[in-house]
């Protein structure tokens, strides 16, 4: 009984103040839950806000371009047509040049899924080059040091919306490098082919394995593609999953999660990074912890 009352303690005190100083922040789309997602306003508000890392997503366009995108294709809810006018369907990144891609407007429209999300008209898909240059330029302090979490978008079933897993890999190498990013950037997926290939082509750049359902025996599957960071399912984590992974070296990062009751459950169980779509909220939350404040 006295062994069980440790244990239920233990589970349910707060946080250490230790604890959460290792907690990295990582904006979700740059800052989802406030700007429209993928878009500079977004990266801003995620600089500003002082993240650790920039999460983003990465599509190709016809001309070998990297550009940021959730979606492999230009979908109507997220943005207009060259001409302002709504699209009447989704049209594939990989079908347009980047000079076509940049006709659309993907910053007009706000996400009903955030209240708070601020539209940005006009603004259109940025390119991972962009992308980096808006941190080198930046007057935050976040962009002295943040960090970038960029995923690959490729689909086995549907191989005409990306390049081949190699193809797309030199392609992200080839821009980190030009940017001198290596030791800041993490390539992620769930397609563990683009992975492969990037530790293949540039063994320094570290990688991350997405999952959305429970990883059999994940650990042997991570090792065996060289994984640094796990990046599960927020539903799937547990504090004995991550104590295994850190056994094996490799560094946890859940995604995504909103509130301060799941922050402080991913906290107590162990993991070393959060995906947010409230970069801000979750940055002021953490300092407040710090500091030994109540938080809500």
């Amino acid at each position: 009984m006295i062994k069980l009352l440790i244990l239920i303690s233990v589970l349910c005190a707060p946080a250490r103040a230790q604890e959460v100083k290792t907690i990295a922040v990582h904006g979700h789309r740059g800052s989802r839950g406030t700007a429209p997602e993928n878009t500079i306003p977004a990266f801003k508000a995620a600089l500003m806000a002082g993240a650790d890392v920039l999460e983003m997503d990465m599509g190709v366009t016809r001309d070998n371009v990297l550009v940021i995108s959730h979606e492999p294709r230009v979908t109507p809810e997220r943005c207009l047509g060259p001409d302002g006018a709504k699209l009447e369907k989704a049209v594939p990144i990989r079908s347009l040049t980047l000079a076509e891609l940049k006709k659309y407007d993907c910053g007009s429209l706000v996400n009903p899924k955030f209240p708070r999300q601020i539209a940005a008209p006009g603004e259109r898909m940025p390119t991972l080059d962009e992308v980096f240059a808006l941190v080198k330029a930046s007057p935050y302090p976040a962009a002295a040091k943040v960090e970038f979490n960029i995923e690959t978008k490729i689909f086995p079933a549907e191989p005409e919306l990306s390049p081949a897993p190699a193809g797309f890999a030199r392609l992200v190498v080839d821009a980190v490098k030009k940017a001198g990013m290596e030791a800041r950037v993490m390539v992620q997926s769930f397609d563990v082919r683009t992975l492969k290939e990037i530790k293949k082509l540039a063994p320094a750049i570290r990688t991350s394995q997405l999952t959305y359902e429970e990883l059999l025996d994940f650990v042997p599957a991570l090792k065996a593609a060289r994984t640094d960071i796990w990046s599960p399912n927020s539903k799937w984590i547990t504090p004995e999953a991550i104590k295994e992974a850190h056994a094996a070296g490799i560094k946890v990062a859940p995604w995504t999660i909103n509130t301060p009751k799941e922050w402080d459950m991913a906290i107590a169980a162990g993991v070393d990074a959060i995906i947010t779509d409230y970069p801000a909220d979750l940055v002021n939350y953490l300092a407040a912890k710090r500091d030994g404040k109540k938080t809500p």
